[in-house]
């Protein structure tokens, strides 16, 4: 079931986070936490989660892996929140399995990052899609645009022939053009959603539908008051809790990757058993964990 918040102007629900993966000590995965940390996630003040994202390891699980923690989190919160699928790899026949895969299991949305690695032109990127949109059905769909980790920009054509898919709703911009995303606002139909903490304020404020967060793992009532506060005008609320993040965000973000990062969050909240990562990515050191401890310890001071 969509979020009772998701709407035309918002079709996932305002605040999102992009869910870690949980894993035991020996790497295997752990539905049990799955479970665990999507329901306090949705608790906490997420109206949506992306599982099998950047976050949840996507390019380390198997398709069967990704298929069983989202019919895991779909049984735990799929009534109290949107839940979006993580299917865009660099390569359109996978991603199409993973979308016929997610649309049987009753996902509520897709997630389809540009294809990464391969650098394709724009007409691939478009056919990309196309093919994923195929795969789910009527499940819609969020393009994630993210040239930092991806090597290619979505070009504003390409945004004007994916406002022509009606199953392609919204884009997770991580591009960080704030000029460019008013742009796409002003020009297409498609939801805007920041994809970089540290720009959820500036998002917001230039009329972003909404968040897709790390830093939801430990600040999704922070969150939730700052989409409220920016509907209400309040802006020097909102300013008060996105400074309040910021150590927050830091430690969070800045240190390491942010898979590493969210799972110490999970794990000192008590709700990850292990903090296991697959390589290639690594355990935070402890003087990571000292920081991201220590931040946490701060916002809760001042909440």
């Amino acid at each position: 079931m969509p979020s009772p918040l998701a709407s035309v102007a918002a079709p996932f629900g305002r605040v999102l986070t992009a869910m870690v993966t949980p894993f035991t000590a020996d790497g295997q995965l752990d539905l049990d936490a799955a479970q665990q940390i999507a329901t306090h996630l949705v608790d906490a003040g997420n109206d949506g989660l992306v599982v099998s994202g950047t976050t949840g390891e996507s390019p380390t699980t198997t398709g069967e892996e990704d298929g069983r923690v989202l019919a895991a989190v779909l049984e735990a919160v799929g009534d109290r929140a949107t839940i979006i699928a993580g299917v865009g790899t660099n390569d359109t026949r996978h991603s199409v399995e993973l979308a016929e895969g997610a649309a049987r299991i009753g996902a509520h949305g897709l997630l389809v990052v540009t294809p990464y690695y391969s650098k394709p032109p724009q007409a691939g990127i478009v056919a990309h899609v196309d093919a994923v949109v195929a795969a789910g059905g009527d499940t819609p769909v969020m393009l994630y645009d993210i040239p930092g980790r991806t090597g290619t920009q979505l070009s504003r054509d390409t945004y004007l022939l994916m406002n022509d898919r009606p199953a392609v709703v919204a884009v997770k911009d991580a591009v960080g053009d704030l000029q460019r995303g008013a742009w796409i606002m002003d020009s297409t139909d498609l939801a805007v959603y920041s994809g970089d903490d540290a720009a959820n304020l500036a998002w917001l404020a230039v009329g972003a539908a909404g968040l897709v967060s790390v830093v939801g793992h430990a600040a999704a009532a922070e969150y939730k008051a700052m989409v409220e506060a920016v509907d209400a005008g309040d802006l020097k609320t909102a300013r008060e809790i996105d400074r309040r993040l910021v150590p927050v965000v830091d430690a969070i973000m800045g240190q390491t990757q942010g898979a590493i990062s969210a799972k110490i969050v999970m794990h000192e909240l008590g709700l990850l058993p292990s903090t296991h990562v697959r390589l290639p990515l690594s355990a935070a050191t402890p003087d990571q964990v000292a920081v991201i401890r220590t931040a946490m310890r701060t916002l809760k001071a001042h909440t």
